[in-house]
């Protein structure tokens, strides 16, 4: 152990490379190909086995355990990012050492920690019983709603992964004192209101989709919120788009609406308030005939609108029980090296274990950072080596 350990110091310079290198390398939602290669790349150079790439572009690869068993131990890191096609990127360091620039902590400090724990592994012969399976995994940001590690644990790998991964460990972002023992559930839709459109002259009068969809978003806004010990909800419009100039009634209005919530019924009741907003807002404008109901829009009569609700994402909720093996291991960790434990909710690769029943917990990468999801990304390096000692003991006491 004190060899691994040793290991990690000595090779800190090429976590911190190899996490530049991958933030150089572009993976918009589901646009992860140039990743996943990177990935193959370097699970083969630091020797792991049976190094491949799943159908969605999840990458694996396993370091052996003491015995010929079938259970193994997941560890995984997400490799996306949530910057689209053609974001710049300027990965740079600067003289005081921090990181910058989009994905930079999130993830790729938590990839960065993976390659380090696997080439320490790998160099130090440390020994362990069951298999780790290390995984870069796609789709957990945004829109890719968790899809990588919704695939490894689907029905479909009943028997390559869901029966045999006995824990998760999933590495994502910064710290090193956090435990994600909770999945905080969402659901994620797109509504949007269909009209005729027209000049904003000529056909005034005509009704419109902005005008619409913000009377339904205003009054979805009143929704109440009831948080308690055990229950915590939120909701937000953070895409709005429609329209194609200033003179113009727009054909069309859309917004991307989230909601979250660590209680399923809760989250559904905020998730209904938000149907009857829209179909509120369309009826208030209008009455459109029934004769209407599923015609193209083309074919709408005047004064007409056609309100449309399209779920685009889940994330299913979760909570690990309090005694369970791998919370009292993550505890004892931090005990034993003077950290102390801050039990979190988030939503993370992990919620997929948790809602299935799974041991799964997410820790922190180390370090310290800011501005995810922006331009200004950055990442401090300083103190990574405890996280990543931290990962190392978790993961062998969870082997035995």
């Amino acid at each position: 152990m004190h060899a691994a350990f040793s290991w990690l110091r000595a090779h800190e310079r090429e976590t911190t490379d190899s996490q530049m290198e991958l933030a150089r390398v572009p993976a918009p939602p589901f646009g992860e190909q140039a990743r996943t290669a990177w990935m193959l790349k370097r699970f083969r150079e630091l020797g792991l086995e049976d190094v491949h790439a799943d159908e969605l572009g999840s990458v694996f690869g396993t370091h052996r355990g003491s015995r010929d068993e079938k259970t193994v131990i997941a560890v995984a890191a997400h490799i996306d990012t949530v910057f689209p096609v053609g974001t710049p990127i300027d990965i740079r360091k600067e003289r005081d050492g921090k990181l910058h620039g989009p994905s930079v902590s999130d993830n790729c400090s938590g990839v960065a920690a993976l390659l380090a724990i696997a080439s320490a592994l790998v160099n130090c012969d440390v020994e362990h019983a069951h298999d780790f399976v290390f995984i870069g995994d796609v789709g957990e940001e945004g829109e890719g709603d968790l899809r990588g590690m919704r695939h490894i644990f689907s029905a479909e790998n009943k028997k390559k992964w869901r029966e045999r991964i006995s824990y998760t460990v999933v590495v994502d972002g910064n710290g090193h004192d956090t435990i994600v023992d909770q999945a905080l559930g969402s659901k994620r839709f797109e509504v949007t209101v269909h009209g005729k459109g027209g000049h904003s002259w000529a056909d005034f009068g005509e009704p419109n989709p902005i005008v619409v969809l913000s009377r339904a978003l205003a009054e979805f806004y009143k929704t109440p919120i009831y948080d308690g010990a055990d229950s915590k909800s939120s909701y937000n419009v953070g895409v709005i788009s429609g329209g194609t100039s200033v003179n113009s009634i727009p054909e069309s209005a859309t917004a991307r609406v989230d909601v979250r919530s660590t209680v399923p019924s809760e989250m559904e009741r905020i998730a209904d308030q938000l149907r009857q907003c829209m179909v509120r807002a369309g009826m208030d404008e209008m009455v459109v005939p029934s004769r209407q109901k599923g015609k193209p829009i083309s074919e709408l009569e005047p004064g007409s609108v056609r309100v449309e609700i399209k779920q685009i994402g889940e994330r299913p909720a979760g909570k690990l029980p309090s005694d369970c093996s791998i919370l009292q291991i993550a505890k004892s960790v931090d005990a034993h090296l003077g950290i102390p434990s801050q039990m979190r909710l988030a939503s993370t690769d992990a919620n997929i274990p948790i809602s299935m029943g799974m041991e799964a917990v997410t820790l922190g990468a180390g370090g310290s950072g800011g501005g995810a999801h922006t331009l200004k990304e950055w990442f401090d390096p300083a103190r990574r080596e405890i996280a990543l000692k931290r990962i190392l003991l978790v993961l062998l006491a969870l082997a035995e």
